[in-house]
């Protein structure tokens, strides 16, 4: 099983303090506090990535909150892995992991995505890093419910 990086934590507790402020300044909320244990954990024993299968459940349900915000795919529709090349110029992705995106777990994902992040030498991140975003933005307002997004119109009611 893949491990889930300490960065990817730190962030799903920003998230969540974002999305659910303490009332009192002292106070967190549960998910918060949930991965902020586990947060500890990694600083005290100086660990850089906590195990995907043995985090604590309230810990998993509260990153996995913050994985379903964050776009799921690198790919900014220009793959080479079609042309024969091991690695797309587009995303950074090996081949397998191309092939074997939608079966891989959501840390082996979020591993994928550190690791072309931090050699940011695929096309994403450089040549169209315009259309990286837009191909993102245009991901994160799919997942997320009108109601969510400042300005948006709720749906109209089913009749």
């Amino acid at each position: 099983m893949a491990g889930i990086h300490i960065t990817d934590i730190e962030s799903a507790i920003n998230w969540w303090r974002e999305r659910s402020p303490s009332p009192d300044g002292i106070t967190a909320c549960a998910e918060v506090r949930a991965l902020a244990e586990v947060y500890a954990l990694l600083v005290y024993y100086r660990e850089s990535e906590c195990d995907e299968a043995t985090m604590p459940a309230k810990a998993k349900a509260a990153w996995l909150g913050w994985y379903a915000s964050t776009p799921d795919a690198p790919c900014i529709a220009i793959c080479s892995t079609s042309q024969g090349d091991d690695v797309c110029k587009g995303c950074g992705r090996t081949f397998d992991e191309v092939q074997h995106w939608p079966a891989l777990s959501p840390a082996a994902k979020r591993a994928t995505w550190r690791r072309i992040t931090m050699e940011a030498t695929a096309w994403r991140f450089n040549r169209y890093a315009e259309r990286a975003h837009e191909v993102d933005a245009t991901a994160a307002r799919a997942a997320s419910p009108a109601a969510e997004v400042p300005g948006a119109r709720p749906p109209p009611a089913a009749a």
